[in-house]
């Protein structure tokens, strides 16, 4: 079918909101006051006095193109699944999308002022892949690389390290359209002529690329939403995510070994993301439903990049029976296609065998953990007081707890299983302070003990990590400012205010 772009915003999407703004602000003076950290949280404290980051570690701020950027339609950009998903195929918050988000498409100037006013030296954010390609393919829009011309062009002017994330979720809806997006192997051409344009445009401007963000996440959308989406795919539900994840790693493998080729020596890294994972119990059943937690999630992704080029055994055991067999050259190619073990790192979680048991549960795809075979849950069984893992974030973050003492630990974890051989970058780590959307005076909006003492304690976390032999070189803290967090809306606020910006570079 012959489509133009007026007509695949029409028939997909429908009327989009527009902002008042929408033309490129440009940055005016910051006033001193607002750089000014609330006195309770300015005591000495000696505990870690002899602890240090290592020189060259880098701390920065974090943002993705369609939770802040605004402006869908502006410019030539094509539309997206996250706008087929916000306005038509998904349950969002207050009906809330990412049409306006906090319009950073015209503000991302007075944006980078101000992170460098906060003395942060590193700000990752995401290329909208529609801006580039409308179609996802085909015609190169001119206009969107423009954008992130002066963009990047803005960081390095401010002294703020450009990282971009070249693909956080927002796949042009015309390849979901046309043929099935990452569940076809098309996608892995598109993705890396893509990726081409970018390497070839900013290289080695860009401080730090990232091929792709979270594919657990995105990956895990699949299937997209039946009657919304046309089903151009006999993949079955359950295999989906897999193809995905399959297809995901020879993009990035491609990817990397083509940035190498063209002579880019910037480090590029595939970001991962979970948590870390105790047992729920002693028993040896809950210590392999860990075993398996960390197999189906870092693992899925790790052991290609870093170890085998290849998905870890338990894993394997599954996909061996839909998905083809690595060669020999992929292997070699997926093997080392990521510069850093990087991580999103938020919060950890107990892990525990199905009530019928793991290996019940393997023999019954109609099982719902089926194929995983674990469970999860952020409190202990009663007989050890049913105690919850860390204080919980706003109900609807149900996922994240402030469970930042096991942050050691988990790093440790990943640097002995794992073997980055050029250390771990923590590239989001975030909290989410409870009912912040229902306050209305500035100061309580302001005041959030919990986000606080969070990154406090997250950041002591990394100096006891580092003083016990991590190779820990940077952090990327999520986010620079409330954004749309997906189903959530802008319900929930991750957005760091002023003084978590001063406790984080103190």
């Amino acid at each position: 079918m012959v489509i133009n772009l007026s007509d695949l915003w029409n028939l997909y999407i429908g009327p989009v909101q527009t902002p008042s703004v929408n033309t490129t602000i440009e940055p005016t003076p910051i006033p001193s006051a607002d750089l000014i950290p609330p006195p309770y949280l300015d005591y000495p404290d000696t505990t870690y006095a002899n602890y240090s980051f290592p020189k060259g570690f880098w701390w920065g701020v974090a943002s993705a193109s369609y939770q802040v950027e605004g402006a869908v339609k502006a410019e030539g950009r094509g539309p997206s699944i996250w706008d087929a998903f916000t306005h038509r195929a998904m349950s969002v918050a207050d009906n809330q999308t990412g049409d306006v988000a906090i319009n950073e498409y015209y503000t991302y100037k007075r944006e980078i002022q101000r992170i460098a006013a906060m003395g942060v030296k590193a700000y990752s954010f995401s290329i909208s892949w529609s801006r580039i390609f409308p179609f996802g393919n085909g015609p190169i829009n001119e206009a969107g690389l423009k954008h992130y011309d002066d963009l990047i062009e803005t960081c390095i002017q401010y002294g703020v390290q450009p990282h971009v994330t070249m693909y956080h979720w927002d796949l042009p809806l015309y390849l979901q359209l046309s043929y099935g997006g990452w569940t076809d192997a098309r996608i892995v051409d598109d993705f890396v002529d893509y990726a081409k344009v970018l390497l070839t445009r900013w290289g080695d401007k860009v401080a730090q690329w990232y091929t792709f963000n979270e594919p657990i996440s995105f990956c895990g959308e699949y299937p997209v939403p039946e009657g919304y989406f046309p089903r151009n795919t006999d993949i079955p539900d359950v295999q989906q995510k897999f193809w995905c994840g399959h297809y995901m790693l020879l993009a990035a493998g491609r990817t990397y070994r083509l940035a190498r080729s063209m002579n880019i020596t910037a480090p590029i890294t595939v970001k991962n993301n979970g948590g870390y994972k105790l047992p729920r119990t002693n028993s040896s059943e809950d210590i392999e439903a860990v075993e398996r937690a960390y197999a189906f999630n870092e693992g899925w992704f790790a052991d290609p990049l870093f170890l085998t080029g290849d998905y870890p055994p338990r894993l394997k055991n599954f996909t061996s029976t839909f998905l083809p067999e690595f060669t020999e050259e992929e292997k070699a190619m997926i093997k080392g296609a990521s510069d850093y073990f990087a991580h999103d790192a938020y919060t950890a979680a107990y892990y525990a065998a199905p009530d019928a048991g793991i290996a019940a549960c393997l023999t019954d795809p109609s099982n719902t953990l089926y194929p995983t075979c674990y469970n999860s849950s952020y409190t202990l069984p009663p007989s050890q007081g049913g105690w919850l893992i860390g204080p919980a974030a706003d109900p609807s973050s149900r996922w994240l707890h402030k469970a930042t003492e096991y942050l050691p630990a988990f790093l440790k974890y990943i640097q002995n299983t794992w073997k980055p051989e050029k250390g771990i970058v923590i590239t989001e780590f975030g909290f989410t302070e409870p009912f912040e959307a229902y306050k209305t005076k500035r100061e309580d909006i302001l005041t959030d003990p919990i986000r606080s003492a969070y990154y406090r304690d997250y950041v002591q976390g990394m100096l006891v990590a580092i003083s016990e032999g991590v190779n820990l070189v940077g952090c990327l803290a999520w986010s620079i400012a409330d954004n749309l967090e997906w189903t959530a809306g802008f319900t929930v606020k991750f957005g760091l205010q002023v003084r978590s910006y001063v406790e984080l570079v103190r």
